[in-house]
């Protein structure tokens, strides 16, 4: 399938900006400094130390910041979000939503990409860690709702927030080639991204149709009331 742009210059996150050392915000630097350690270690191995020493700030510094690693996690993953977001174009508004969808996923892998070896190491770890997994797929849902909204896909409200979960299953699993994908032009990448948009769009179908049935019951209800009363007048008569 023809992709019109598919590529195409992104902002990266504020983290990777002309600054260095110093002369960055802390925040940038705890989240780089982690980000750095993630793609050499697992993340149960980091400690809020070494993240403060790599830092160069204080622990008591780093408390005022962040939480916990998670916190930072999520940080740096609202950093990805806005990069992304900047990145619109709006020569994009004319194409069907899956072509839409596929701009902005394909502008948040090149966001990502300084950062592979990181999200392979988050992968394994999350393999092994049911309570990490559960935590990085509510970081992954909020971070697909901005994207579901990038692309102009509503993401509001019960039905908006299945079908951000079922973009983060999606996106996970492109992700898992992509970690592996070193081709420039990443080839695989695109074409398991293109393949598992087609199966969300089957599985967004039948989410719809769910959807309307509820619907479609409350326009029954009604006329099996009047039946129902009707039943029951002739039953007195």
């Amino acid at each position: 399938m023809a992709r019109k742009s598919a590529r195409k210059a992104t902002a990266r996150p504020s983290s990777s900006s002309a600054q260095s050392g110093r002369d960055r915000p802390d925040r940038e630097r705890v989240i780089d400094a982690f980000m750095g350690l993630l793609a050499e270690k697992p993340i149960e191995q980091i400690t809020l130390t070494e993240i403060a020493t790599h830092a160069e700030v204080s622990l008591a510094d780093l408390r005022n910041m962040f939480g916990s690693t998670i916190a930072i996690l999520s940080a740096h993953m609202k950093a990805i979000d806005r990069a992304v977001l900047a990145g619109a174009t709006p020569d994009m508004a004319d194409e069907p939503p899956r072509e839409r969808l596929f701009d902005v996923l394909m502008r948040r892998l090149d966001v990502l990409a300084p950062y592979k070896d990181a999200v392979r190491s988050l992968r394994r770890s999350a393999m092994c860690n049911p309570g990490l997994a559960l935590a990085l797929n509510g970081l992954a849902v909020r971070s697909q709702q901005w994207m579901l909204t990038a692309a102009d896909i509503n993401a509001a409200g019960p039905k908006g927030m299945m079908r951000a979960q079922g973009l983060a299953m999606l996106f996970a699993s492109v992700l898992r080639t992509w970690v592996r994908d070193d081709d420039e032009g990443l080839a695989r990448t695109l074409a398991a991204l293109d393949s598992a948009l087609a199966r969300g769009q089957v599985w967004s179908g039948v989410l719809d149709g769910i959807c309307r049935i509820p619907a479609c019951v409350s326009r029954l209800r009604p006329r099996r009331r009047r039946r129902r009363d009707e039943d029951d007048e002739a039953m007195a008569a």
